[in-house]
């Protein structure tokens, strides 16, 4: 069963384990030595900024799909995600520098992260705090071809997903896929967060990579009888056609999903049920305009079911993983302690110099 480290640091004692759980990840990914290394050095420099900067915060370690999805099964990358409370980065732009290092680490910098890494994000507010997003994924996964329609499609996917209390499994997952012009981005709440849970949004991972040329109303009908022997999960579905600008939504359950509409955020409906024990008879599916503005978020009852992205979610655009990121940051805190496993998944046009 797939697994997510998630590891509070509070001091300097978990830096290893920060560095384990990258190098674990590596190694569950099928990374090569040389990538191997360079998650554990990305891995060990967050975690030594959130001891030194931030003084505590969390860093969550997955094996994730890539930002930019070929057709096919695409090789997964690892995923670091810092986040923290702390008093913020007033010079993002010289964080990046080289010769800016933090005290105590290794000396690389934030600059040589986003170096080594096929992709890195960070978004500081000075008095809010920070998150950082690194990914590694194979030897050849920052050489796609420019020609490869993936990157003509400027659609971006992304998420971060906290298990529960500490778990190693999280009962969420999240996934997308490709066929031609579609993707499709898909969030999972096995019901519960143990592992059972898991099993049930890790079925309906696999079995999206089988009906990715499905519209939403029928892969739901598919993943039904694919959970059937499973506890069942909450489960949205949003795919995206690039060619004609449309997006088609249906769930069933309680995740949500909010749509950037030019300047408002509207919410798409699900159904009532769960996807493989209680499946409404209908499924409708909601369809919306896709702009260049647009923002897709789907999230899992961890975050508040009223919540709504705060003005400049996403803006200017950058990494979707960050969006996640900065959600799930915001949604805990001592005061507002988070009861469930928490996974927000985005999709966005994202420019190419953004990623």
């Amino acid at each position: 069963m797939p697994r997510v480290w998630h590891v509070p640091v509070h001091d300097a004692t978990r830096v290893r384990d920060v560095r384990v759980a990258a190098e674990d990840a590596a190694a569950r990914a099928g990374l090569d030595e040389q990538r191997r290394a360079a998650c554990a050095l990305v891995a060990t420099e967050l975690a030594t900024n959130v001891v030194n900067h931030a003084k505590a915060g969390e860093v969550v370690v997955d094996v994730v799909d890539p930002a930019v999805l070929p057709e096919g099964r695409p090789g997964r990358a690892v995923q670091i995600t810092a986040l923290d409370h702390g008093p913020g980065i007033a010079d993002v732009a010289g964080a990046f520098e080289d010769g800016f290092t933090t005290g105590g680490s290794l000396g690389a910098g934030l600059g040589t992260c986003r170096r080594i890494a096929d992709a890195f994000g960070l978004h500081s507010e000075v008095g809010r705090g920070t998150v950082a997003v690194a990914r590694v994924g194979p030897a050849t996964a920052g050489l796609v071809p420019e020609q490869d329609p993936a990157h003509a499609l400027g659609v971006h996917a992304g998420g971060v997903n906290v298990p529960f209390a500490g778990a190693q499994q999280s009962g969420d997952a999240w996934s997308w896929v490709r066929s031609g012009d579609r993707v499709t981005l898909m969030l999972a709440d096995g019901l519960g967060h143990d592992a059972e849970a898991a099993r049930a949004s890790d079925a309906a991972v696999e079995e999206l990579r089988h009906c990715a040329r499905l519209p939403p109303a029928e892969m739901l009908q598919r993943l039904h009888t694919a959970l059937s022997g499973t506890r069942g999960a909450a489960v949205a579905a949003a795919q995206l056609d690039t060619w004609t600008g449309r997006l088609r939504f249906a769930g069933i359950g309680n995740v949500t999903a909010r749509l950037r509409d030019g300047g408002r955020w509207r919410t798409l409906l699900s159904r009532p049920g769960i996807v493989g024990a209680h499946r409404p008879r209908t499924v409708r599916e909601d369809e919306a305009d896709w702009t260049p503005g647009s923002l897709l978020i789907l999230h899992t009852d961890g975050l508040p079911s009223r919540w709504t992205p705060p003005a400049g979610t996403g803006v200017p655009p950058a990494d979707p993983a960050v969006t996640a990121a900065v959600a799930v940051r915001d949604a805990g805190s001592a005061a507002r302690p988070v009861r469930d496993d928490t996974t927000v998944a985005v999709l966005a046009n994202v420019p190419e110099a953004s990623s």
